[in-house]
């Protein structure tokens, strides 16, 4: 295993991620008005810039155990193939086991519910595909 190449598709993951959440969260109104329907569940943007360096950090070291799972599953296929199909496995997974489990245990409806699925899913797919793109064994 590549541990340079590990931290450095961690890294390039974790730009991806949030790059692409910007523009879903932050540029799209119509998501990001979904929000605001839920005032009792969800933080302010006030609220979420006190807490967001910590949120940072815990999503930089999630990244970088997927970069570590990743490299435990390279057998040579092209990166970006690769990557796409680890990135959708976890989009997946993170459909299953943060948004719909959300839906179930929260008090929100099905339309951003839907929404997030979509994001999330196009999130994690983006970073699979920049850790794919970086990842390289040792030779």
């Amino acid at each position: 295993m590549n541990w340079v190449r590990v931290v450095l598709a961690g890294l390039g993951g974790f730009v991806a991620y949030f790059v692409l959440g910007g523009i879903f969260f932050a540029v799209m109104p119509g998501l990001k008005n979904e929000f605001l329907k839920y005032p009792g569940v969800y933080r302010t943007q006030e609220g979420i810039k006190s807490v967001m360096p910590a949120g940072m950090a815990a999503m930089l070291v999630s990244i970088l155990a997927l970069a570590v799972l990743y490299a435990m599953i390279y057998r040579g296929e092209a990166g970006v193939v690769l990557g796409a199909k680890f990135g959708a496995l976890i989009g997946i997974f993170a459909i299953g086991a943060f948004v719909v489990h959300n839906y179930v245990n929260l008090n929100i409806g099905l339309t951003i519910t839907m929404q997030q699925s979509v994001a999330y899913f196009l999130e994690w797919v983006a970073t699979g595909i920049a850790i794919g793109l970086i990842y390289r064994p040792l030779r």
